[in-house]
């Protein structure tokens, strides 16, 4: 997709990430990311592990300070931000979904689903009202009352993508999201961000090991060795729900 007349939401420069910083165990994780993302675009980041993905994540969700580099999100400059407009950040501007789901075991989804919204101070009455409402977006209106321990995996993932919406983010990031989901599950799972990307025009950065689910998207990064070492333009998936 054309790029040109849409405005970066995302543009890393340089961004690099060392641990053990001066002792002779240094591990160089990221070694000069450039990546722009621009707003309502779909891309994925490939690569085997080790190769900084996750790291990477982090860095693009404000979860974690890069050692050096330049980053840009929506007009924000992330490095100078404090850690309590970070939270902000993460809290309003960017939907996390992970692997492991992350949701909280004695609370039932539509709780589960309200509690960014909780955090950002919206009202009992017009948070309810809207968890209620991506409940029914993901397919889950009839689990609203369920613990996470009542639910399959691909149910527990799909409220954690309604709770990824909960504040309407701009941007969704997505680290192996069907990772631990069967083949069928995993597919449900990817339809939802197809939905949401093609009807709700939101930026999506999804983290896999899968070729295939890559390929859906409209962008492919791939990171070797904490590098970026190719990118090139995905098959848009067309049957999405």
């Amino acid at each position: 997709m054309e790029n040109e007349s849409r405005k970066p939401i995302i543009r890393l420069t340089d961004i690099r990430k060392n641990f053990f910083i001066g002792t002779p165990n240094e591990l160089k994780v990221l070694k000069g990311i450039n990546l722009t993302v621009y707003e309502g675009e779909f891309i994925a980041v490939v690569g085997a592990s080790g190769s900084g993905k996750s790291t990477l994540m982090n860095i693009i969700g404000a979860l974690d300070r890069p050692t050096s580099g330049g980053y840009i999100l929506d007009d924000v400059d992330v490095i100078s931000a404090k850690d309590n407009e970070l939270s902000g950040i993460r809290n309003k501007k960017i939907g996390f979904v992970f692997q492991t789901y992350n949701l909280i075991a004695k609370t039932n989804a539509l709780r589960n689903v309200e509690m960014p919204m909780l955090y950002a101070g919206v009202g009992r009455k017009e948070r309810t009202k809207r968890a209620e409402e991506l409940m029914e977006l993901v397919g889950m209106g009839d689990r609203m009352k369920h613990l996470p321990e009542e639910l399959s995996g691909g149910q527990k993932q799909r409220v954690a993508i309604a709770r990824a919406m909960a504040n309407d983010p701009a941007i969704i990031l997505a680290d192996e999201p069907t990772g631990a989901l069967d083949s069928e599950t995993g597919r449900m799972v990817m339809d939802i961000f197809h939905k949401l990307h093609k009807e709700q025009g939101k930026t999506i950065v999804l983290i896999t090991h899968s070729p295939e689910l890559a390929d859906e998207t409209e962008r492919l990064i791939t990171l070797k060795d904490g590098e970026i070492v190719g990118e090139r333009e995905g098959h848009a998936y067309d049957d999405a729900v």
